[in-house]
């Protein structure tokens, strides 16, 4: 019965495609199925479905949940409020100069705001609505604009201390203990500042090369003049970008908790909307509203996902899947590409939270066995993980912006505009796997000697309904 498991996941593709259900109802629709399946064939006794209950209160009880609904306020603040378009404008004002600057605008901003608004569809549905008509108003054309906003959208995926890198370390943290735990290694547990500093190198260099890559192909652009925002604009925009870079640098440098700077950021962005007279009452509810939304989607994500891996693993899927990772030929080098195989493909029909709850707390444990570098492991699969959200037609990142930026785009064009984007982030990837030494660039020097931790148990209520790995 123990592929019984893997039968469930297909299940949960296959209905998702069909169906067009919500993420969180089909996970739960087919575990409740296949938890019934296994007690009426005796796989397993109702006494072990009693867990599921506690793990659901204790998924309430996770101090890192603290963040995911103001991370969403702050993105339903900046979907809301013109500070977007404002931050656009001043930014193509400073470079005003380059012939490229509408484009290099459209990426910084993407730069700024991707990271705290939560998700991929979340940017892009504020990137197309606030820059792509800027965009066509500088003469851009259409195709050029629409890979702008997409690859701009992605920039939350790897840039730290995004929503996804936060969601991520906790994730791989559970992972990296199971590994640990399997092995009876005692090594130091990843944690998600871990991540952030891992992710500071390679984030830095795709933005680095995706923008110089933006100047020299818009080198030749006939772009028109963009209005010039007036003194009072530009400096707002620059106060904006300033708290907006000492928020993702402090939380990426560890000087602050991620709940914190989510909090300030929200209450920073609500009192700066309230005292220019664009958060009305109207547009306050419409926030508030769009949180809530967005907020219960994901809890509920949550629980689907919880209950989906306790019966996952309780047919010993788990083991069978770590037997597959095992058997994949050429080592750990094979078993990573296996994995970045899978993730590249899952990212073609879920987003990145879904692949985070559902299938990172199945794949990771075992591939951590054989690539101990849980960091490295990390950044590889967000970098792979951006890659398939650029992948036209069917790339989240693509989907999302095509709803949002108004024209017809043909998808040959599409992707002539986004092939260059895309070859700098496969080089950047294949950096990473080539040189893992480059996530730890950023990592702080060891004290002399320190004493060995113990292996660690996962917490009693794990975030997302994970056992120790078998």
């Amino acid at each position: 019965m123990e592929a019984a498991g893997l039968l469930m996941l297909a299940a949960v593709a296959v209905l998702l495609g069909l169906t067009g259900l919500p993420v969180f109802v089909v996970l739960v629709g087919v575990s409740v199925l296949a938890a019934l399946a296994g007690l009426a064939g005796g796989v397993f006794g109702p006494a072990v479905l009693t867990a599921l209950p506690s793990r659901l209160t204790g998924l309430l009880d996770n101090d890192l949940l603290q963040a995911l609904p103001l991370y969403v306020l702050m993105g339903a603040l900046l979907d809301r409020l013109p500070l977007a378009e404002t931050l656009f404008g001043a930014a193509a004002t400073l470079v005003r100069r380059s012939r490229a600057a509408p484009l290099l605008a459209a990426l910084g901003v993407g730069a700024l705001i991707a990271p705290m608004n939560g998700s991929v569809g979340a940017s892009a549905a504020t990137l197309g609505r606030v820059v792509a008509p800027r965009l066509t108003q500088a003469g851009i054309a259409p195709a050029r604009s629409l890979a702008a906003i997409c690859l701009a959208s992605t920039f939350g995926v790897v840039v730290p201390p995004s929503l996804v890198l936060l969601l991520l370390g906790d994730s791989m943290m559970r992972a990296h203990t199971e590994a640990l735990n399997a092995t009876g290694t005692l090594s130091r547990l990843i944690n998600t500042q871990d991540l952030f500093r891992g992710a500071m190198a390679p984030a830095a260099l795709l933005l680095g090369a995706s923008l110089l890559l933006a100047w020299w192909s818009g080198r030749k652009e006939q772009a028109l003049p963009l209005p010039r925002p007036g003194w009072g604009r530009l400096a707002l925009a620059a106060a904006t970008a300033s708290f907006i870079a000492l928020l993702l640098g402090g939380v990426a440098l560890g000087r602050f908790y991620a709940v914190e700077a989510a909090a300030m950021g929200a209450f920073a962005l609500a009192l700066g909307g309230a005292l220019s007279g664009h958060l009305t009452p109207k547009v306050l509810n419409e926030v508030l509203t769009d949180t809530m939304a967005a907020s219960g989607a994901l809890f509920a994500l949550f629980v689907g996902a919880t209950t989906f891996t306790l019966v996952f693993r309780l047919f010993g899927s788990d083991r069978l899947l770590a037997s597959l990772v095992e058997s994949l030929p050429f080592g750990a080098t094979g078993a990573l590409g296996g994995v970045l195989l899978i993730l590249a493909a899952s990212a073609l029909v879920l987003d990145a939270f879904e692949i985070i709850f559902v299938i990172v707390p199945v794949l990771m444990p075992p591939l951590l066995i054989r690539s101990p570098d849980a960091v490295w492991v990390a950044v590889a699969a967000l970098l792979t993980l951006q890659a398939s959200f650029l992948l036209p037609p069917l790339g989240q990142a693509v989907l999302m912006a095509r709803k949002t930026v108004t024209g017809a785009t043909s998808t040959k064009a599409l992707v002539r505009a986004l092939a260059p984007f895309l070859a700098v982030q496969m080089a950047v990837l294949a950096l990473v796997l080539a040189v893992p030494a480059m996530v730890h660039l950023a990592d702080p020097p060891q004290a002399p000697n320190p004493p060995p931790p113990a292996v660690q148990e996962p917490p009693d209520a794990p975030l997302y309904g994970m056992q120790p790995y078998r």
